[in-house]
Parts: structure tokens; C-alpha cells; sequence
């Protein structure tokens, strides 16, 4: 879904910026999806505006809500979440996601394990986060309440679904008598709503089963919050229409649902108010924007890398969560010169990657943690090969199994050491869903110009997160041109001319990259160490010892720019250091901070190895260095070992992000101290 932003000087000439996708005006449908709807204002579901009876109820405007939709894992609450979210970015609102789902892929229904959530935060201003809490709970059964009312406030909204609250659903969570009944919820503002059967008689007509009309309930709910919110609408019907194509009776039947719900809100008299919460048009730069996720945006990433870098772009993937959805979504453009591969296992696809990048191709391997550990052998392979490759690998919840649906940061100390010997590997991380599109055309340059893999840190948070893009102008992307070796490059003393795989570029310390089947440029391969020059297999110890420490060096000396820092008074003595998905809780957490006339400084790390050249000086500037992160200390490890700081580690490893009064409290205290 996208939509257009125009800044006060486009407005005044009446024009919006012109903005082409990241790979020139004819491949523009790669990023825009749909064509932009008219985003301002809301629309009903029959007219294209507000019906003329909204005038009849109460409309009060809001600068922000959190809304959280929780239910079964079969209730639909990621798609219903995800429609809601489309048609606000298509509306010009600020966005941040928080979509959770059950860590059991079987749980039985009704379970505390099984419930499943989306979270969304909107606003009419920049916002950096999907929100500490819901003002407005939607809770498709018992359990759903059951476990999302720890997080809603006193005073918040709550929609319940009363078909549910029966004897046996109630059981099941341990609720003895309905929530509904006994008084706990009076602190709330309940709206019981019997969604299951409002959404059968709705679709009595349909000649449906009971069973099949039961499933449609999550679409009168979404009606029913579009109305609350003046959400826009005609995109949901266009895109239930094409999802149930090849069942238009279904399609019809979810439409029928999605306008009950939103003709409930308007002639209930248990919803007197609806609400409205302008466009963000201030917050952004101009241009054409779309709502993306962070492994969408990361996809897109490559695929322009590839283009600018003029190469075929190869990924070798086994399914993982939450790494999949990169294989699902670059199986898609094999336009654009993508070949995709999904192998038998961890090690059979990154060794297919590695031979794609040993054969001229911008190679990628896509994974999470469990699937990092299978791989390191062939990583080392590749350092010691020096070849671009691109690990990609998108954090959960560990050790071993772990969690696999939720999000963690703990893999940081594995891509910078998990290997055998010395084999060291840059490592980015971006900071948000739509930077990580950035960050993966960075992977990129780093990669291509210094011939070696790179990891790309991303985690679960980013990777189903998502936020409003600006999709870039072409001219705007790096150039990622690279030049193979075409011939000789070295002369012997007899002036006999040949060719030295691993003469290297006195820049970068990069070696050549010779394309097989060059005539001449014939040489050996393989993870035993190669010589210097020659790239002969070596057992010399000197030798190897060059050879290590030039591999070293070469990352050392990885061109990586200096780390900004936001100190706006250039008074503060405490310094929050962050890395990856932290950068939005953080974030708000300093900004609170401030609004209470505390100094405090903040900075961000992309490149985690190398670091920034500038972050020991940045350090040094600041009494009290204090580092979030989702794990137990690592990125504070590593900076006390570096630069001598006694960094002060805040951490959480529950499988969620942090929240922003959360951080903003312990970083008081740390101040304070």
C-alpha cells in the first residue's frame, strides 16, 4: 500500500514529488504493490465517504492509539491486523507493529500458548515504537483476555467476543467465573460484543456452513474498529476479493462481514464514539511511501543491491523461522535475475551460496540462530576463500530450539566468534523494519568491495515489524559495480606473466575475483591455507600467520562511517549505546527523558565489527555508558574488552521488546545514581 507525502513547498506549487523504485521506473511494481489510494480521508464501506449518519454520534480526534487484537492462532488476527495496518499507512499515518504469535505451532485452541496478537501503534506524528500498551483491547475468546489484560491500563477499551465466554472456554484458562460477570474488569471500558453470532446472521444468506461463517468473525471486528478509528476501507474489499479469487462466494461472504462490523459501530448504541487520528503529514520528507516489513524491506534490500551492483542475485536458503519469508518473497522476482534455491538443509544452502559467489553471483544465505551454527564451517570456508557472501540471519530465542517465534538479540557473540581459527567476519545490524533495507545494501558493499561474507544481524522484532518506507529515487542507491579479473596481474622475475588469486588491492587488502571459466585465471580452491600471492596450498607458519592477520586487517580497515551522536545540550553524562531493534524503544525512552529537562546522550551502532573508528573518543566523552540489550550483556562484553569501559548492561530476554517507560525508568535511576 502506498501513499503520497508532499512537503509544504510541493503543496504550495501543487505537486507531489515524483519518486522512482529502487530500480528504475519500469520495475516500479516491485515496491509499490497497489496503486496509491486517495489518503485523505476515511471511507465507508458502500460510498467513497463517510456515510452521512457518522455525523450522528460523537467524533473526537486523538494524536495516537494502540490497538492489540488477540485470538486463536486461528482466529486471524495477524491478517486482520495487517489489513488494519495497510489501509492507516495508506492513510498517511505514522505506523509501528508488533505482530506475536504463539511459540507452539499446534497449540490447542483456547490456550494460553495458542493465542496469537497484532499490535499496532498510529499516530499523527512521528512515533518510534508499537506502544507500551492498548488503549483498546480486542479479545476474541478467554484466553485471549486472559492473556493480554496484564497489559492494558485501567481505563482502556476493551472489546469482547461474549459468544465465547462459556463454562468450557473459561475452564480451559482458569477462569472460575466470567471476567465479564464477577467485577474484575470494572476498571475498564468493556464493550461485550457476541461477534460469532452477529457474523452468522450477517451471513445467513451465503448458504454457508456455521463452521465456515464462524471464520469470517475476525473481518466483523476489523469492520467494526474501521469504523471506530474512520479507517479506510475500499482497500480491504479489494484485497479480500483478490485473495479468495478462486472462491468468490468467500470473498463476498468475508466482505459482507468486514461492512456488518462497520455498520454495527455506526448503529450500535454501545459504540457512541468514533475517533479520529489525523495524517502524519509532517512527520515525513516528501515522496512515495509504502507500510513494510522488516524481512520485506531486507528482501528489497538485495534485490537493488544486485541491481546496482550489476550482478545476478543468488540466495541458498532452508526455511527457518523468522528468516522465511526472505525465501518466499525473492522466489517472486526472478525478473529482476534472482535465482533462489531452497535446499535439504542448513549446510547444503549456504554451500550453494558459496559456490554461486565463487561463480560471479551477489550470494546470500538466509537463517536464524540454530541454523548459524550449522553454517559456520562453510563461514569459515568462506573467510578463508575471501568471497562476497551475504549471512543473513534474523535472531529468535534460543539456545537450541528455543523460541522460535520470538525475538532475541543473543546471537551477536556467535557471528562475531562462532567459527573455528581465526575468522573474522563484519557484521551490520539494522535499526528498524524499513532500515533494513538499508542495511542490506550496505552487507552488500562491504562484501563486494572487501571479497568477504558479511553478517547481516536482523531479529524476529524487525523482521514482522513493520513501519511506513519512502521508497528511494535510483539515483540515490550506491554505486555496487565490481570489477572481475579479466587477466594476468602479476609478473614474474623471468617477466613471465600470471595470474595471483590472492594479490590483493593495497586499498582494501581484497583479492581478486576471478570468474571460473576465465581463460588463464585457472587456480585453487579449498579452506586448507592458501600462500600469499599464489594462493598455493601453504604449511609455512609464517605464512599462515600473514595470512591471518592480513584477513584480520582487511575487516579492521572495512570503511565504515563515524558514530553519530544525539547530545543536543553537549551537557549530558550518561550515554545510551544501543544496537539493532533497541533503536525504537530506546529512542522514545530518551525522548521521555527529556520532556522531564534530563540531559542524557544517545547513539546507535550499525557496524558492530568493525566498530565505528570514532567510538572509543565517544565513549571516553561520558561518565556513565549504559547498553540495552535483548540478551544477557554481549555487545556491553565487547565493549569493555575494547575500550576499558565500565558499560552498564540493561537486559531482557522474555522474547519481547522493550518498552519505552521500561527503559526510560532504569535509565533515570542510572542517572540518578
Amino acid at each position: 500500500m502506498t501513499s503520497q507525502v508532499s512537503s509544504p513547498a510541493d503543496e504550495a506549487n501543487g505537486a507531489s514529488e515524483s519518486v522512482e523504485s529502487i530500480v528504475g521506473e519500469q520495475r516500479a511494481h516491485l515496491l509499490s504493490g497497489q496503486e496509491a489510494p486517495e489518503a485523505a480521508a476515511a471511507v465507508g464501506p458502500e460510498s467513497a465517504g463517510v456515510p452521512e449518519s457518522a455525523g450522528e454520534k460523537e467524533v473526537r480526534r486523538l494524536d495516537r492509539v494502540i490497538i492489540r487484537f488477540a485470538g486463536d492462532s486461528g482466529d486471524g488476527m495477524q491478517l486482520t491486523g495487517d489489513r488494519f495496518t495497510s489501509e492507516t499507512a495508506s492513510f498517511g499515518n505514522d505506523l509501528s507493529t508488533l505482530p506475536n504469535f504463539p511459540a507452539e505451532i499446534r497449540a490447542p485452541a483456547g490456550t494460553l500458548p495458542g493465542v496469537s496478537s497484532f499490535q499496532l501503534h498510529f499516530a499523527d506524528h512521528d512515533i518510534l515504537t508499537p506502544g507500551d500498551a492498548p488503549n483498546v483491547l480486542v479479545a476474541m475468546n478467554p484466553a485471549a483476555l486472559k492473556a493480554n489484560i496484564g497489559d492494558v491500563p485501567r481505563g482502556a477499551e476493551i472489546i469482547v467476543n461474549t459468544d465465547e465466554f462459556t463454562k468450557r472456554p473459561m475452564a480451559k484458562v482458569g477462569y472460575d467465573t466470567s471476567p465479564l460477570e464477577d467485577g474484575s474488569l470494572d476498571g475498564y471500558q468493556v464493550h461485550p460484543v457476541p461477534l460469532t453470532t452477529l457474523t452468522i446472521e450477517a451471513l445467513k444468506d451465503f448458504g454457508l456452513s456455521r463452521k465456515e461463517a464462524e471464520r469470517s468473525k475476525n473481518m466483523f471486528a476489523l469492520g467494526l474498529l474501521s469504523w471506530m478509528y474512520h479507517r479506510p476501507t475500499e482497500g480491504t474489499e479489494k484485497f479480500l476479493r483478490a485473495k479468495f479469487a478462486k472462491k468468490p462466494e468467500i470473498a463476498e461472504a468475508n466482505v459482507a462481514a468486514f461492512r456488518a462490523g462497520w455498520n454495527f459501530g455506526e448503529t450500535t448504541e454501545d459504540f457512541a464514539v468514533s475517533y479520529e487520528v489525523e495524517p502524519a503529514t509532517s512527520a515525513f520528507p516528501a515522496g512515495t511511501y509504502r507500510n513494510i516489513s522488516g524481512n520485506l524491506a531486507l528482501s528489497y534490500g538485495l534485490v537493488a543491491a544486485s541491481q546496482q551492483a550489476e550482478l545476478p542475485l543468488y540466495l541458498g536458503s532452508y526455511p527457518i523461522t523468522p528468516a522465511s519469508d526472505i525465501l518466499h518473497e525473492l522466489s517472486k522476482h526472478k525478473n529482476f535475475g534472482v535465482r533462489t534455491f531452497q535446499a535439504e538443509d542448513e549446510i547444503a544452502a549456504i554451500g550453494a551460496a558459496l559456490g554461486a559467489a565463487f561463480g560471479g553471483s551477489l550470494a546470500v544465505t538466509t537463517t536464524s540462530g540454530p541454523g548459524v551454527a550449522l553454517k559456520s564451517e562453510t563461514i569459515g570456508l568462506a573467510v578463508s576463500l575471501e568471497l562476497p557472501l551475504l549471512i543473513v540471519a534474523i535472531q529468535r530465542g534460543g539456545p537450541s530450539t528455543g523460541l522460535p517465534t520470538k525475538t532475541e538479540q543473543a546471537d551477536l557473540l556467535q557471528a562475531m566468534y562462532g567459527r573455528n581459527g581465526e575468522a573474522p567476519v563484519p557484521v551490520v545490524a539494522p535499526r528498524t523494519p524499513a532500515d533494513c533495507f538499508d542495511a542490506a545494501i550496505e552487507a552488500a558493499r562491504i562484501a563486494v568491495t572487501y571479497r568477504t561474507p558479511v553478517f547481516l544481524l536482523s531479529d524476529g522484532y524487525l523482521a514482522n515489524g513493520s513501519e511506513p518506507w519512502r521508497i528511494p529515487d535510483t539515483e540515490e542507491l550506491p554505486d555496487l559495480r565490481v570489477r572481475f579479473a579479466t587477466g594476468p596481474n602479476h609478473q614474474l622475475a623471468d617477466g613471465t606473466d600470471v595470474f595471483w588469486p590472492y594479490k590483493r588491492d593495497p586499498e582494501t587488502l581484497a583479492r581478486p575475483w576471478a570468474v571460473p571459466g576465465t581463460p588463464g585465471l585457472e587456480h585453487r580452491i579449498g579452506g586448507i591455507e592458501k600462500q600469499d600471492g599464489t594462493g598455493n596450498i601453504s604449511y609455512d607458519p609464517a605464512n599462515h600467520d600473514f595470512m591471518v592477520r592480513t584477513r584480520q586487517a582487511k575487516v579492521d580497515n572495512v570503511d565504515v562511517p563515524d558514530l553519530d551522536v544525539d547530545d543536543p545540550t553537549g551537557r549530558a553524562t550518561t550515554l545510551v549505546l544501543g544496537w539493532g531493534s533497541t533503536y525504537g524503544p530506546i529512542t522514545a525512552a530518551v525522548r521521555r527523558l527529556r520532556k522531564d529537562s534530563l540531559s542524557i546522550a544517545q547513539a546507535h551502532l550499525r557496524h558492530l565489527n568493525p566498530f565505528p573508528r570514532n567510538l572509543g573518543e565517544v565513549l571516553a566523552r561520558y561518565d556513565k555508558v549504559v547498553v540495552p540489550e535483548m540478551n544477557l550483556g554481549q555487545l556491553a562484553t565487547m565493549i569493555r574488552a575494547k575500550y576499558l569501559v565500565d558499560a552498564h548492561s540493561y537486559n531482557q530476554v522474555n522474547g519481547m521488546p522493550f518498552k519505552a517507560e521500561q527503559l526510560a525508568t532504569a535509565l533515570k535511576e542510572t542517572i540518578d545514581a
